[in-house]
């Protein structure tokens, strides 16, 4: 099977809604599906953080973050980490153990490092997407964090995929790569049942353009991909960016706040577990 053929029987798949999860995946969606319901009670929020002893750490860690923590002691167990965070926060960490459950079964070692430096990259776009939604662009943060956990889901279900198929991820002139991406990565949202404004915000970002003023979860989305330090494997790289100074989005945040924000993400990404998939 060439690779024009074997991202035609991806598509073909995705598009009838086969889309395999990972066993692990499953585990965690009843979580997802859990905080769903403001209603949930904390103590089965709490007991489901516990039965997930990675998320469980991350979930404190986050917690106590200079992004979260604002200032206040130190949590040190789940209960008061959820308290602070409250379920919408949590939820994008519970986003963020799926996505990594995706690039946990690569086995070839150059797909496996290409995950590792989406996943680095998805960090950052999720921790700098929170801070651009506080200071810059006034969307919810917590559903920008989701949002920028969820981008390259895509990605990581093609890498996931790619272990069937050898050649199908190297160098892709006419771009059938990016096309797949397109195409699996809205089916496997839809899978994981994300919520419309944020499937739609994911779908156009291949497409769109930065609004000026910035003021949408899609203007968030483009402007933390802009600004990430790690740029993501898979498709073309992106243009060098100008000076700050010399670009329009000066008008919109300034030097000082840009280095504010980025330093904000930082933090808030080293606590969501860093450039680790594991």
């Amino acid at each position: 099977m060439n690779k024009l053929e074997a991202f035609g029987y991806i598509v073909a798949q995705a598009s009838r809604g086969d889309i395999t999860l990972p066993t692990s995946v499953n585990a965690v969606l009843r979580l997802q599906q859990a905080l769903d319901d403001p209603d949930c009670p904390l103590d089965e929020a709490i007991r489901l953080v516990l039965a997930e002893p990675l998320l469980a750490a991350r979930t404190v860690a986050l917690a106590n973050s200079a992004a979260f923590s604002g200032g206040g002691a130190p949590v040190t167990n789940v209960r008061a980490a959820i308290t602070r965070m409250g379920y919408r926060r949590l939820q994008a960490l519970v986003a963020s153990l799926i996505v990594r459950q995706f690039g946990s079964r690569i086995r070839d070692p150059g797909l496996r490092a290409k995950a590792e430096q989406l996943w680095e990259h998805t960090t950052h776009v999720a921790a700098l997407a929170w801070s651009l939604a506080r200071h810059v662009t006034g969307v919810n943060p917590d559903t920008a964090l989701f949002a920028g956990i969820i981008h390259e889901v895509g990605g990581f279900y093609l890498l996931s995929r790619a272990d069937e198929f050898p050649g199908l991820l190297d160098d892709d002139p006419e771009k059938w790569g990016e096309l797949c991406e397109d195409v699996v990565g809205l089916e496997v949202v839809k899978k994981l049942s994300v919520p419309a404004p944020v499937a739609e915000a994911i779908g156009q970002l291949r497409r769109a353009w930065i609004n000026m003023p910035p003021s949408t979860l899609l203007d968030t989305l483009l402007l933390a991909n802009q600004y990430a330090p790690v740029a993501s494997p898979l498709g073309a790289p992106a243009p060098a960016l100008p000076e700050h100074a010399d670009s329009a989005l000066d008008f919109v945040i300034d030097e000082a706040l840009l280095d504010d924000i980025r330093q904000e993400a930082l933090d808030t990404c080293r606590a969501m577990g860093g450039p680790l998939l594991v």
